[in-house]
């Protein structure tokens, strides 16, 4: 019984440590959505809520407070509507969502299909390639922008999302996660009993490499969801028509040359957020799991 209710209290302590933190936490987002309803100058008139200057009194029994009135009627949607109706910001989000859901389940399959051939694989060579995986894991990307554009040249796919995708499909970073988590979480012998049964590697793969290593998918396809949705340096490199510019891009290009509109910057900074945020909310169990199963010995 003293167990228990140390416990409880336990865990009404790291409550009540929690929440006031989690609250600190949204509160740059909070500003931020109603930073996106203001116009310019109530953007810096005032931190949050836009103000009518007056004062109103609650009463609450014999205790009375004194509190800002809030000017409602000027919180808008004006910039969003400017953002998909004048600006087009539509297609910019479309082409985030494609080229991010794409590279995500390219690389995810990619990475996993080469990860359990390094790890249940015999084959010549394999121990030269889980090397030069591992090399490559030590190389800065911008090393590679340069000779990953000429090679992008050569083969016609400057200005193309196939050009953007191409090289990201498999990263040596998730072949080597993918590697280690096969290695952890696929017994051989299942895979050696699936063979005498008759089932064939790609069968192996799909039926039963993948669903023992779904935490770890989750995990990597979010991570790859992320880092292609937030890429910015890349996308001006491939690309030249305004047309195919993901989001990051777009959003950049919002700022003028002599005058800043930040409303209407953060009206695109709430778009841009807003997906990966569900995403993240949809994957987060898989994602925590996928980084509890890496944090073990290999």
């Amino acid at each position: 019984m003293g167990q228990k209710r140390t416990s409880t209290l336990t865990a009404v302590a790291a409550h009540a440590a929690l929440i006031p933190l989690a609250l600190l936490t949204l509160v740059p987002f909070v500003w931020l959505v109603i930073a996106s309803l203001k116009n310019t100058d109530d953007f810096f008139s005032s931190m949050f809520l836009p103000l009518t200057g007056e004062m109103i009194t609650l009463s609450i029994g014999q205790l009375s407070i004194s509190l800002p009135e809030v000017a409602w009627d000027r919180l808008t949607l004006a910039n969003y509507s400017r953002l998909f109706f004048e600006l087009g910001i539509g297609r910019a989000l479309l082409n985030s969502i494609f080229l991010s859901s794409t590279t995500a389940l390219l690389a995810t399959l990619c990475s996993a299909a080469g990860g359990y051939a390094l790890a249940r694989l015999r084959f010549t060579g394999r121990k030269v390639i889980t090397t030069a995986v591992l090399a490559a894991l030590i190389i800065p990307p911008p090393l590679l922008l340069a000779p990953t554009y000429q090679l992008l040249y050569e083969l016609g796919l400057l200005n193309t999302f196939t050009g953007l995708i191409l090289p990201a499909i498999a990263p040596a970073f998730g072949v080597f996660l993918f590697r280690q988590a096969t290695i952890q979480s696929v017994p051989k012998d299942l895979i050696e009993a699936a063979r005498i049964d008759g089932c064939s590697e790609i069968g192996i793969f799909f039926s039963i490499v993948l669903p023992l290593v779904r935490p770890m998918v989750g995990a990597f396809m979010l991570i790859t969801f992320l880092a292609t949705w937030n890429n910015f340096v890349w996308p001006q490199v491939v690309l030249q028509s305004s047309d195919k510019f993901p989001l990051s891009v777009a959003v950049s290009q919002l700022k003028g040359v002599y005058r800043q509109d930040y409303g209407l910057l953060m009206a695109g900074t709430v778009v841009s957020v807003l997906p990966p945020a569900m995403l993240f909310m949809l994957l987060q169990k898989e994602f925590i799991s996928g980084l509890t199963a890496g944090a073990v010995k290999g």
